[in-house]
């Protein structure tokens, strides 16, 4: 494990908000109410987990309030990551702006959501290329420097971005997708933060349940889930994906395993992850992610499955 994340955890599971957005719709994963929510991150932090991650638009907001009602009173026992750039109209049509007075606006407002006078890591959610990154980075160096956040990140970035940003302030997080599906990273991200000892965090781990086996050709969403309306989710070939699980599963049963510890064994042996973003929206599914970590797959079979998820 590299950089800032390596020691805040006993494993490297960072709870993933988006899944506790509830019925507000935004970016999340279906209806759950406010009590289960802070039941759950309560239970969460019960287990060990000490990272948890959202943004505002998981939600509409109602990610970044809802931890912030459960970790009020034990605020140290936790890392909160929260990000800037995506925001929303009054009639919830997304937009994305990396424009400082934006990201301002941003931070101040998920400081009182998080009812916190800090947050541990903020996050630069997206590139936008109306914006030059380092403008967005003054404004969170000097965030740093006033103590409302304490490190400084980037999501979805590119090496060039990253350039740029580093330019003004130290970033010490890298935050983008990776899974059994999606390796794009492997090619140039994941060797930058082995070499600059950037933690990783991984997200879309579970590529939205596909690895687990339990979103499949049947399965159905509710309003609030997005993958029931979202563009993104329409377009995505999913049924490639899903004969890949076919072949797979079968050799993963012989041997014990399951999707799940698959796709959290598969990241975790990538050289240069630090920290894997799964979500939970129930105790049980919680419990089972963190099982799943006990039983990870040997390289010898990793490689197998591999072999057989690719050939034609």
């Amino acid at each position: 494990m590299y950089g800032i994340l390596k020691d805040l955890s006993k494993h490297p599971l960072a709870f993933g908000g988006a899944s506790i957005s509830g019925e507000g719709a935004g970016y999340g994963f279906g209806n759950i109410s406010e009590d289960d929510a802070i039941s759950l991150l309560n239970y969460a932090v019960e287990r060990g987990v000490r990272i948890f991650d959202t943004a505002p638009i998981y939600g509409f907001g109602s990610s970044e309030i809802r931890m912030g009602k459960a970790f009020k009173q034990n605020r140290e026992d936790v890392f909160l990551v929260s990000k800037s750039g995506v925001t929303w109209h009054e009639n919830k049509r997304v937009d994305m702006s990396n424009d400082p007075a934006v990201t301002q606006k941003m931070l101040e407002q998920s400081l009182r959501d998080l009812q916190s006078e800090y947050i541990d890591l903020y996050m630069v959610h997206w590139p936008d290329e109306r914006v030059d990154i380092r403008k967005t980075l003054e404004v969170l160096a000097k965030a740093k420097i006033d103590g409302k956040i304490k490190h400084i990140g980037l999501c979805n970035t590119t090496l060039e971005e990253y350039s740029k940003a580093s330019e003004v302030d130290k970033i010490e997080v890298i935050q983008s997708q990776l899974n059994f599906f999606e390796r794009d990273v492997q090619k140039d991200i994941l060797p930058l933060a082995k070499k600059d000892d950037l933690s990783f965090m991984s997200w879309g781990t579970l590529d939205k349940g596909i690895l687990t086996g339990r979103v499949n050709r049947e399965r159905k969403f509710d309003k609030a889930d997005c993958r029931n309306w979202a563009p993104w989710w329409k377009a995505m070939d999913k049924e490639s994906r899903y004969l890949v699980m076919d072949r797979i599963m079968p050799l993963l049963k012989e041997h014990g395993h399951t999707g799940l510890e698959m796709a959290l064994s598969f990241n975790l042996q990538q050289d240069g992850v630090s920290t894997l973003l799964c979500g939970a929206r129930n105790h049980e599914q919680l419990d089972g992610v963190l099982a799943a970590f006990e039983n990870k797959l040997s390289e010898e079979l990793l490689a197998e499955v591999d072999k057989l998820a690719n050939a034609n």
